[in-house]
């Protein structure tokens, strides 16, 4: 793959050159300066690689399990060797399934509508809401926030013993949901750990990867987790696509996820006038409809990368990068980085502050506005988590904030900045340099609230 000088220049930094690293943005002081995006932790660029794979397979897409000609089998077995792809890529054991879905959400959500009647599910109330809300059908026990991986475990431990059993006198099914990495601290959760708990008690576990697939090796057979769930669009592979893989048995039980072509092996007419429906036993069941093969087959390439770039290697640069931050904040005495294990706690390229005297929204709109850098404000999708870190320690109110917030909750938000395998030194030494000079001297522009959101005043 040829790149440009600019790009190749980047790639010295930066492992897997990306798209957008070479976009200029507008200041509103004046002048451009190259975008840093260091809001991975929402959504990564592509990688270079990925749109290149996929530019070079777009005018050969056809019809997935569908058709005889050339382009619907060359798609059909791209579609299939993703597959077999991601299972590589997360070390699934020989006769665990993967299901390509929409995105993280989306496959949690298809797990609990393949539960079993009666499933106690345990989670954490520190999850993302895409592994904290799915369970809502069942019966669920919220966990509390640990200070502590073990903690974790024990809190696990002693909630998974006190379950209560079914009705023929023994424990029934249960399933318990944690993150891999915190999408709020960046924090690694002791996965293997709780995995054994669970199985100690009778349990499944599945694993919400979404912030850990993009930063870290993933063994499902090594962690010993039931299931595991992420996103494309957090791997470098931004086109719609998600996975959902592990243990067959409960998914080939439960109806479909949705119901149509594709996950129907035979359709036939009843004598009371109705149709008879014989699904697929293979991940097909829960694909109904024509698969993103795109989406599939951009994970595909992005697993590819990852692997071939060695994780090693991509792990040391970005633990590089999270000292960088962490030491260039913790020279302000005005920033508080939020943390749930402690500081010493290990972490992927995700962390969260607060600036003393600042509203969030206002500090973040600052750097995006005077610096051209983008990170995420707000609360992260994970509103318990970050109203646990944040409840006792309230910040003063900033002349920005979100109007339609309730009275006290204008300061309950928080700073996000996220990088990865395609972020340069250079955006996360601009991030710190201008955190810095922020506290320091104050933003140079104006800034008022729009539609909730801190804005630069015209």
């Amino acid at each position: 793959m040829s790149v440009s000088t600019a790009a190749a220049d980047q790639s010295v930094c930066a492992p897997l050159p990306v798209l957008g690293r070479d976009v200029t943005v507008p200041l509103v002081t004046g002048g451009e300066v190259t975008y840093a995006a260091l809001d991975y932790a929402a959504s990564a660029p592509a990688l270079q690689r990925v749109w290149d794979d996929v530019a070079a397979y777009a005018p050969y897409y056809g019809s997935v399990h569908r058709g005889a000609g050339y382009l619907s089998q060359l798609s059909t077995d791209l579609f299939e060797n993703a597959r077999r792809t991601v299972a590589e890529f997360l070390d699934c054991r020989p006769a665990d399934q993967v299901v390509f879905t929409r995105s993280t959400t989306d496959s949690l959500n298809l797990l609990a509508r393949a539960i079993p009647a009666g499933c106690q599910v345990f989670v954490f109330e520190t999850e993302h809401h895409a592994s904290l809300l799915p369970w809502q059908d069942a019966q669920v026990t919220y966990l509390n926030a640990p200070r502590t991986p073990q903690q974790a475990v024990e809190t696990l431990e002693r909630a998974l013993a006190d379950r209560t059993g079914s009705s023929e006198g023994g424990h029934g099914p249960a399933l318990v949901c944690v993150t891999g990495a915190s999408n709020v601290t960046g924090e690694l959760w002791p996965v293997r750990e709780l995995a054994a708990a669970a199985h100690a008690h009778g349990a499944r576990i599945v694993l919400d990867a979404a912030q850990l697939a993009p930063h870290h090796p993933l063994s499902v057979t090594d962690l010993d987790v039931d299931w595991v769930a992420f996103s494309g669009h957090k791997l470098y592979a931004p086109f719609g696509s998600g996975v959902l893989a592990g243990r067959a048995d409960w998914l080939q039980a439960a109806e479909p996820y949705l119901a149509g072509g594709g996950a129907s092996r035979k359709v036939t007419r009843r004598e009371d006038g109705g149709v008879a429906v014989e699904w697929h036993e293979t991940a097909a069941r829960h694909e109904a409809g024509s698969p993103n093969v795109i989406g599939a087959y951009a994970i595909a390439s992005a697993c590819k990368a990852l692997t071939e770039a060695g994780w090693d290697t991509l792990v040391a640069r970005e633990q590089h990068l999270v000292r960088t931050v962490r030491e260039g904040l913790a020279e302000v005495p005005e920033v508080r980085i939020l943390s749930l294990f402690g500081d010493d706690a290990p972490r992927v390229g995700v962390l969260s502050f607060v600036v003393e005297g600042w509203n969030s929204s206002h500090f973040a709109a600052a750097l995006s506005a005077e610096y051209g850098i983008g990170v995420r404000d707000g609360l992260f999708c994970a509103h318990p988590l970050v109203r646990t870190l944040l409840g006792s320690d309230p910040q003063t109110q900033g002349e920005c904030g979100a109007p339609e917030a309730a009275p006290g909750e204008k300061s309950l938000n928080a700073i996000r900045v996220s990088f990865g395998a395609g972020t340069p030194d250079e955006h996360v030494e601009r991030f710190v340099n201008a955190v810095r000079e922020l506290v320091t001297d104050g933003a140079k522009w104006q800034y008022r609230t729009e539609d909730g959101r801190c804005v630069p005043a015209v």
